[in-house]
């Protein structure tokens, strides 16, 4: 999503800083760095453990020592969490050439099952984490807790520390946005200061040694260890674990006159992502010859569902539309809404590459043959269509044009309103042709009642898709930031608009239910052979690590007629 920069038009920003927020008298009056806790102290072990990216006989285990040079670290893994029952154990050598960090792929596990590892190097012993591996066979129940956009210098990660103590999940599945590239003087940068969670580096991230540092900061929060900890991650990337909108070219946030090339760029950030997270390599996984640019992964739940994540930057993606391209245009009273339609519209501007697409119609058509209920999309940003009403002349907010001092938030809403544009062009709103071969691709293999789990918004959707000629396309539910803000609040006009806007939303856009905008959370989607139930789990605050979840909505989900729907 894009950033707003100072002397840009509003129509192609994104968010700035929420300074509506620093300026209210709980910030004014509290000392928030009193409240900073850093993650349990370990100086060996200071980034915690993890395990992710599970099959039914094997998961990835992972950590990252404080060490000169390289450095033998041992790994345990036992069937029992005080370790009498080892089951597994090794050793694996690393070093500054991977800084530092551990990557071990455990194997020979039975279906199912749930290990505990750890860690050790001399006298010191990490954390001990949980691990599952993928159920065979008969499966009646399923939670997922769904998560996106961490961004350390917004707060803390207070929802993975709920999503820790959630006794319903199984498997966590992140879809992207798990570090952000922006410098201290960037967007967060003054709740940043304010609560004493500065980005590090100091400058936006570039080169593989910024990457490492900026994964690295992000793993001592507490919050993030006690989730990694807890549960295996299912992971897809979006945009900010490189550059703010990236395609398969290049990037919004990126500028080649002082940043260097793009692939070199990405190819770091890359790098960084896969020594820092539990995620296979290439030579891992059942298909040989991919790159770990083809991150897209799919995963079987026994007899009850099949996840297939998406990769949806770097392998295939077309140029985003620009909407500052159309701005003359509208000024000299050109029908803005139909050229951006034709433009989304374009044939041949895809979203996902062949090679995905030809996978996921094999795990869809699979999981059918199987009987599986359930077929799920981790899909990195928003698919339902979402179009923005005229804010302005609903009254919803003041006309920004008669307000020098209106924010660009606010300038971009109306403008977008005016037209009846859609909310970001970065999201498949902007890929229309490729939507539609999303909904027909999964058409064919039998699978039209598609469940997507989406992030990048920083606001909670539940939407009942359809495609173009108005034919069941399945549900979405869109998960809120972790610690990101929703874009209302940052409008300017304060926290009071945000309700009447998320209910002008659904007024306005027939595929969205409910939306809720002012929010962090996480999603917990509970799936049974005759039902699901979403939950839609808010923290009453990140600006402090002391905090309270609770349950902010709640939907089901049930099939008819061979399609499935929202029901509350």
């Amino acid at each position: 999503m894009a950033l707003t920069n100072p002397g840009e038009l509003a129509p192609i920003s994104r968010r700035t800083t929420l300074a509506a927020l620093a300026g209210t008298t709980f910030l004014a009056t509290m000392p928030l760095r009193a409240w900073a806790k850093a993650a349990p102290g370990n100086p060996v072990f200071r980034h915690g453990v993890a395990s992710g990216d599970p099959d039914t006989n094997s998961v990835v285990i992972w950590t990252r020592v404080t060490a000169e040079g390289a450095a033998d670290v041992a790994w345990e893994v036992s069937a029992e969490p005080d370790f009498a029952a080892i089951i597994g154990k090794g050793s694996f050598r690393t070093g500054p050439e991977r800084d530092h960090t551990v990557k071990v792929l455990v194997d020979g596990l039975s279906p199912g099952s749930t290990v505990f590892y750890r860690f050790r190097i001399g006298d010191a012993v990490s954390a001990t984490g949980r691990a599952r591996t993928l159920p065979e066979g008969h499966l009646d129940r399923l939670g997922i807790a769904l998560a996106s956009c961490s961004n350390f210098a917004f707060g803390y990660f207070n929802a993975y520390d709920a999503i820790a103590k959630d006794g319903g999940i199984d498997f966590v599945l992140h879809t992207g946005d798990y570090i952000y590239e922006y410098g201290q003087d960037g967007w967060g940068g003054e709740i940043s200061r304010l609560i004493g969670r500065e980005h590090q580096p100091a400058h936006e991230i570039v080169s593989l040694a910024d990457y490492r540092m900026r994964h690295a900061q992000y793993k001592t929060d507490a919050g993030s260890q006690a989730m990694h900890a807890a549960h295996s991650l299912l992971a897809c990337w979006d945009d900010h674990e490189s550059a703010n909108n990236p395609w398969s070219g290049g990037a919004q946030n990126h500028q080649s006159e002082t940043e260097g090339d793009w692939p070199t760029r990405r190819a770091a950030s890359i790098q960084a992502y896969y020594e820092w997270m539990p995620v296979r390599e290439p030579e891992w996984l059942a298909q040989k010859g991919r790159s770990r640019m083809q991150f897209w992964r799919s995963y079987s739940f026994g007899d009850l569902a099949t996840l297939f994540t998406l990769e949806t930057r770097h392998t295939a993606r077309a140029k985003q539309i620009d909407y500052m391209d159309y701005l003359k245009a509208s000024q000299e009273g050109s029908d803005i809404h139909r050229l951006i339609d034709v433009a989304a519209a374009e044939p041949g501007r895809p979203m996902l590459s062949e090679e995905l697409e030809t996978d996921l119609a094999a795990a869809l058509s699979s999981s059918v043959d199987a009987g599986q209920p359930w077929r799920l999309i981790g899909s990195p940003m928003t698919i339902a269509r979402t179009r923005v009403p005229d804010v302005v002349g609903l009254g919803l907010i003041p006309d920004p044009s008669a307000d020098p001092k209106s924010s660009f938030e606010a300038q971009a809403l109306a403008w977008k309103g005016k037209f009846d544009l859609p909310f970001y062009p970065d999201t498949w709103d902007g890929y229309e042709w490729a939507r539609e071969r999303f909904y027909s691709l999964s058409r064919e293999a039998g699978a039209g009642d598609l469940v997507f789990l989406s992030g990048d918004s920083h606001s909670f959707w539940a939407s009942q898709l359809a495609d173009a000629e108005g034919r069941p396309a399945g549900v979405e539910l869109g998960t809120a930031g972790i610690s990101s803000p929703g874009d209302f609040v940052a409008s300017g006009f304060g926290m009071a608009a945000a309700p009447k806007l998320d209910q002008a939303f659904v007024d306005h856009n027939d595929e969205v239910h409910w939306t809720d905008n002012m929010h962090q959370g996480y999603v917990r989607l509970m799936l049974q052979r005759d039902g699901a139930e979403a939950s839609f789990v808010s923290v009453d605050t990140v600006l402090r690590p002391v905090y309270t979840a609770s349950e902010l909505r709640r939907f089901g989900i049930e099939r008819k007629e061979g399609a499935i729907f929202l029901v509350e």
